[in-house]
């Protein structure tokens, strides 16, 4: 089994010869100017809080990220934003489908907060194409199961469109975080199509235990397994057993351009995991491409 691209430059031929013609990120972010330069505020302050430095490897203009992405072979994306605070999130679902208009390799994405409109732009974005939706507990300091967001996971879960949930710790404590408030949200709506970002990070073992029990439940890759994030949360032992009996449950996030590491790294921690014979090439398919796929309707 091959270890992976070494570098960024190795993407795309490693891609093909998975016999892909390309990769299916679920889970990066591309963002208004002004709260773009906000969110990386964010992360070269991040060290005084955690005490780990995190040094943004992608801040570039717009276009060059997107250049680099085309190079890297990424064919498709799910461009994910989300809010912080009350009435952004109809402005932010504004952005994005008007991102997704004019950017080819974008899926149209929308978000939401708990707040009285939340079902009507909820209700929009499903109408306008969105086929995917970011909640960010962590980051907008929301209680999910609020009651105002009720109607809006209702409509997500019958539209059948995923939603990427940051629900887990990692990397700060919210007041919300944690997989088992979440968890009340999917008791509530069991057929709910969600991917929890960073496989719940450092929650790994409780988020394999949700996949078990809701059967539309995934979980993306996103810094998940890299050297990074090894020294901070590590993998349980056990990780690829585990991936072994769900490896359709699985999708490639990387959080790009945000990671303080190159894009390829995460690649080669999945590559990693597929060196298990159990799962092998067929895994590496599933997770880069065919299943991220399915679930936005590609």
């Amino acid at each position: 089994m091959t270890p992976g691209p070494a570098d960024d430059a190795g993407i795309a031929p490693w891609v093909r010869g998975l016999g892909l013609d390309g990769l299916v990120d679920m889970h990066l972010h591309f963002l208004p100017e002004r709260m773009l330069v906000k969110v990386w505020a964010y992360f070269d302050r991040v060290h005084e809080r955690t005490g780990t430095r995190w040094p943004v490897w992608y801040r570039k203009p717009e276009s060059e990220r997107l250049a680099l992405l085309e190079s890297f072979g990424v064919r498709r994306f799910a461009p994910l934003a989300y809010p912080h605070k009350p009435g952004m999130a109809e402005w932010l679902n504004g952005w994005t489908l008007e991102f997704a208009g004019r950017v080819p390799a974008a899926v149209p994405t929308a978000t939401l907060f708990p707040e009285p409109s939340a079902t009507s732009y909820v209700d929009d974005a499903l109408r306008a194409g969105a086929r995917c939706f970011k909640a960010h507990v962590q980051v907008g300091g929301y209680d999910p199961r609020d009651g105002l967001l009720d109607h809006a996971w209702g409509l997500i879960e019958d539209a059948g469109v995923p939603v990427v949930v940051h629900a887990g710790h990692g990397p700060e404590r919210g007041v919300y975080t944690g997989l088992d408030i979440f968890a009340e949200v999917l008791s509530r709506h069991p057929r709910l199509v969600t991917v929890l970002a960073h496989a719940g990070t450092p929650e790994y073992e409780v988020a394999l235990d949700l996949v078990d029990r809701f059967p539309r439940l995934y979980l993306d890759t996103t810094m998940v397994g890299v050297p990074f994030t090894e020294k901070l949360m590590p993998l349980p032992p056990g990780w690829v057993d585990r991936l072994a009996a769900i490896p359709d449950r699985i999708v490639l996030g990387t959080d790009f351009p945000n990671i303080p590491y190159p894009y390829a790294t995460q690649l080669r921690a999945i590559a990693g995991w597929a060196a298990d014979d159990r799962l092998g090439t067929g895994f590496l398919r599933a997770v880069l491409h065919d299943t991220p796929a399915k679930l936005l309707n590609l």
